[in-house]
């Protein structure tokens, strides 16, 4: 028809044939290596070994019930005590449980060392151990629950919750070293199985073994200032995982959920604890016979490892206790110990690393070597570099016990751009663990070429098992991206490796290198840069994210040309 237009024609579009994964680049670059197969170069022929698909989830119900009843099985111990079953008398109960727990299988452990961590609260829930405690049944039957209900009635609303069962926690960043003594609610918490809830009234623990006289005692036993003084002690507790998470961003390593949750700076925190010496209590029974040189701490919670079952269990030397060094404790900054941190009785073991601060504390044995328990024996060890996941055994370990000189910067935080007029206002903590203290701090802002010390005025009293927080005016005149880092000598010159790589250990247990941040300076010494912010801010143009493109000129065309009349433009003029 006169004026109407001919129709469009559009070539028909087929899809991009392609052989890659939608997430091919990702991959590629590193960003999923979960995902990536493993190159086998050790035959003729390279092999490529592809990640399996997780098993199908399997349930022998007959095989299980003809265990017996798990609730009578695995009932109540003693009256007054919640969510405690003794294993370590009773192997046949143990066998059972493995029975129950071998006749079928559970979902497998998120693989967050080499993929992303969730950005949740709580990060990683702890499915594994939800579904071991779940299928043993009886007093363990809600211990995931229970627990996390004591954590929100007994820890600050801000807690960042790494797993939530069985419950690992830090304080925000802004929160850590808002006090020289951590207030409870903000206390870290690394446990390893469910809370147990114990009565005073019903609590008693016993010390057995190579004693000459082994005994039980009631808290009010202990108590008794006419039979043992009390002391009084501000101690930090440390937990080896403090900074992993900075291992696992540069090279991951073992990957069980619970030992491996991905801690940050906050993992370390300061109390003040009431009670007794260990020592006084082993002079009461007799004092060490038959070679007695260790002793072995029994806590009430259940701990699951390669689907045994046991209780929480490690050991010290006696030449720690002998020194006045261990604390049976039932207070914890001037309150009675919170469920969460171990209520009725805890040990604290000064300047060695949180995991031998057993909680729930019900147990104490003489033995002549250290504890054959897979927590002191088979975890917490410290790896040479040069052995991994596959060239490993127990023994090539070092059993983490004092733990090393240590510092963190709690603020700025990686990333966080600063506008400054010369100098970057910096906070944070450092600590020595086997009775040493830091006695100097040093950042720096060009990277570690440069060091400043943190004025003593600034530094928090220093003590023999304590931390201290410090804060520093940390000059800067560089503008752009800086690296601050933060390092401590201890009073015995013990000072921090530089770097995170010669930290790295399989098990990634402390992270002691020298602490490194990243962040963008805007330095308003410069005049360019304060006539810029000025810019922006009479245009009304918002100053963040850093990486935000604004289309704002600082140079008009006139002004370029009459630099190139003045100076020689790029090139070289050689006509």
């Amino acid at each position: 028809m006169p004026g109407r237009k001919a129709p469009v024609v559009r070539p028909r579009t087929t899809p991009l044939e392609t052989n890659n994964r939608p997430d091919e680049w990702r991959i590629e670059q590193g960003m999923q290596g979960a995902k990536l197969p493993i190159i086998d170069q050790s035959g003729k022929e390279t092999v490529f070994i592809h990640p399996v698909d997780p098993p199908e989830i399997t349930k022998d119900q007959a095989a299980i019930d003809a265990v017996g009843d798990r609730k009578k099985l695995f009932a109540a111990e003693r009256k007054g005590w919640k969510g405690y079953v003794e294993w370590e008398n009773y192997p046949e109960k143990k066998a059972k449980a493995r029975e129950i727990l071998h006749a079928q299988t559970f979902p497998p452990t998120p693989d967050y060392m080499t993929g992303p961590i969730p950005g949740t609260n709580p990060v990683l829930p702890g499915d594994d151990f939800t579904a071991w405690h779940h299928a043993i049944d009886g007093e363990l039957a809600d211990a995931p629950e229970s627990s996390w209900e004591t954590v929100l009635k007994e820890k600050h609303k801000d807690m960042l919750h790494l797993l939530k069962f069985p419950y690992n926690g830090e304080p925000p960043k802004r929160l850590v070293t808002s006090k020289a003594i951590t207030p409870n609610p903000l206390h870290f918490v690394r446990n390893h199985g469910g809370i147990p809830i114990i009565k005073k009234k019903d609590f008693t623990f016993t010390l057995d073994g190579l004693v000459a006289n082994p005994k039980t005692y009631t808290l009010d036993d202990i108590m008794d200032e006419s039979r043992f003084p009390r002391i009084e002690e501000t101690v930090t507790i440390q937990c080896s995982g403090t900074r992993r998470i900075e291992q696992i961003a540069l090279y991951p390593g073992q990957g069980d959920e619970v030992p491996q949750a991905p801690w940050a700076e906050g993992a370390i925190g300061t109390a003040t604890y009431r009670g007794i010496s260990l020592k006084k209590l082993i002079k009461d029974c007799g004092g060490l016979v038959n070679g007695g040189k260790h002793l072995e701490f029994y806590g009430a919670d259940t701990y699951f490892k390669d689907l045994d079952v046991l209780n929480y269990v490690v050991s010290v030397p006696w030449s720690k206790v002998k020194a006045n060094e261990v604390i049976l404790a039932w207070e914890m900054n001037g309150e009675p110990l919170p469920a969460i941190h171990g209520y009725p009785l805890r040990v604290v073991v000064m300047g060695y690393i949180g995991a031998r601060s057993v909680k729930w504390l019900y147990r104490i044995k003489a033995i002549e070597t250290p504890s054959l328990a897979p927590v002191q024996s088979r975890e917490y060890l410290y790896f040479n570099q040069q052995t991994g996941k596959h060239n490993q055994k127990p023994t090539s370990g070092i059993q983490i016990q004092e733990m090393p000189v240590s510092s963190a910067i709690m603020s700025p935080w990686k990333g966080h751009v600063i506008i400054h007029n010369g100098k970057i206002h910096c906070k944070g903590w450092a600590y020595s663990g086997g009775g040493r203290w830091p006695e100097r701090i040093e950042l720096s802002s060009d990277g570690g070429f440069s060091w400043y010390e943190v004025p003593h005025e600034k530094l928090s009293k220093k003590g023999q098992w304590t931390w201290r927080t410090w804060e520093i005016d940390l000059p800067c005149d560089v503008e752009g991206w800086i690296e601050i880092v933060c390092r401590c000598w201890d009073n015995s010159l013990n000072t921090q490796p530089l770097t995170v790589r010669s930290a790295w250990n399989w098990g990634l247990h402390v992270t002691s290198s020298a602490h490194r941040i990243p962040v963008y300076s805007i330095n308003k010494t410069k005049q360019l840069t304060r006539e810029r912010l000025a810019k922006l801010e009479k245009e009304g143009i918002p100053l963040a994210p850093i990486s935000r493109y604004e289309i704002v000129h600082t140079q008009s065309d006139e002004e370029i040309l009459k630099f190139y009349k003045e100076h020689d433009p790029r090139d070289a003029d050689n006509l």
